[in-house]
């Protein structure tokens, strides 16, 4: 086992303090959007030296792995997922909208990078779309109240959204926006995914129609128009304007599931669902990849072709994940995918030891309290804050709470879902 040190992404959309408060370290005076724990080639956990290294050159975790892939792999990972950690886990920490984003399927990632690297694109130009050949679906447990976007609407219930806003300036004498008509005649078509796709790129278009009617919706909301039924939709709206004025993303909006999620909560998105992380701080694992179409709310490049190839024009429910809770007091979250699963322990002071859910390779953090890892090779003690890497060769491994703990731990685990 392998204690790891990780990297930190400081987006600016990220949250100054929530990290470092969720770790017990302090905050580094920036934002702090992202720590990345697993061995992505773009930011690779590395391997934190013992104190009597003498300076030695610090390993990366995916350097590590590449020595001795089925050790610390596993067979069955290699087979389906290559010689390569299949997932990441990260903690992030929103404190402003992150961008409207879609994610591509495995077939449409390998065949993307394979363009960009023949045609030359550099990896670092802002216009390239594929940095890798994976694909990313994810998950996201949250750990404070969480709000977010997620996967389109019924187009119905979007109609009703924008009636509505038709209605307020008809009751108010109001100039009506053009492009409301437009949406309500957009989305009364009876093919729903035809209906969902007009209606986005008559916004994603955006244009000098697409500002205006922001502008006037946003207005008049902010002068007093009822939002009835529809607070969170509208409050969003709203929100999301004062940030990215005029932004197609904030329109958009209207077609999404609006989620809240309570801490404890979790959310799963499959390739080509749009969706946006709007705040809070959550637990997020999901393949390894960081392949990313944005469709808004950034002042980033938005690939307009590329983006409609990738969307899945469907309304979906709210997709949330719920955790299987065994007699040992774990819980453990296993959406519809084969390169992860979420497992938490938490360890009451003297309670029964868990053993970690492995299958192949697993990391695990801890955020509150210390435990102890156990394995036929070893023993491995993480307070708060700290990571490790634990091999396939490793397992099975054991979490108990330390000897003379006063207070609960909380850990959380990632492996694959191969079992």
């Amino acid at each position: 086992m392998y204690k790891l040190h990780n990297v930190l992404r400081p987006y600016a959309w990220g949250s100054t303090t929530a990290i470092a408060g969720l770790l017990g370290r302090p905050a580094s005076g920036g934002p702090e959007a992202e720590l990345w724990i697993g061995a992505h080639p773009d930011s690779p956990s590395a391997l934190v030296q013992p104190a009597d290294a003498g300076g030695a050159v610090q390993l990366g975790l995916d350097e590590l792995i590449a020595g001795d892939p089925e050790h610390h792999l596993g067979a069955a990972s290699i087979a389906e997922f290559g010689p390569r950690l299949p997932f990441l886990l990260k903690i992030l920490a929103a404190e402003s909208p992150l961008s409207l984003q879609v994610h591509p399927t495995l077939d449409q990632a390998r065949a993307g990078f394979a363009r960009e690297e023949a045609a030359g694109v550099d990896h670092a130009d802002p216009a390239r779309n594929y940095k890798d050949d994976n694909h990313k679906p994810e998950m996201l447990l949250a750990l404070t109240p969480f709000e977010s976007l997620c996967g389109f609407r019924p187009a119905a219930d979007s109609r009703q959204v924008f009636e509505h806003l038709v209605a307020c300036f008809d009751l108010a004498g109001l100039e009506l926006p053009p492009l409301l008509p437009r949406l309500l005649e957009d989305l009364a078509g009876s093919d729903e995914p035809a209906a969902l796709r007009t209606a986005f790129e008559r916004l994603l278009a955006g244009g000098q129609d697409v500002t205006d009617a922001t502008a006037m919706v946003t207005a008049a909301l902010e002068s007093g128009a009822p939002m009835a039924g529809h607070t969170a939709e509208l409050s969003t709206v709203v929100d999301l304007n004062s940030q990215f004025p005029g932004d197609p993303g904030v329109l958009i909006s209207l077609l999404l599931n609006r989620v809240s999620l309570e801490p404890g909560q979790a959310v799963f998105l499959p390739a080509g669902k749009v969706h946006a992380y709007l705040h809070g701080l959550g637990v997020e694992v999901m393949a390894s990849s960081d392949n990313v179409l944005r469709g808004g709310l950034t002042p980033k490049f938005v690939d307009v072709p590329e983006l409609l190839r990738t969307v899945a024009f469907e309304a979906v429910g709210v997709p949330l994940l719920n955790a299987a809770t065994s007699g040992l007091g774990q819980e453990i979250f296993r959406p519809p995918f084969r390169e992860f699963q979420l497992q938490r322990v938490e360890l009451s002071p003297g309670s029964d030891p868990v053993p970690v859910a492995q299958s192949g390779a697993a990391v695990i953090i801890v955020v509150s309290g210390s435990v102890l890892l156990d394995s036929p090779k070893g023993d491995l003690r993480l307070d708060r804050g700290a990571s490790a890497f634990l091999p396939a060769a490793e397992a099975p491994v054991i979490v108990h709470a330390v000897s003379g703990a006063t207070a609960p731990a909380l850990a959380f685990s990632v492996t694959t879902a191969l079992d």
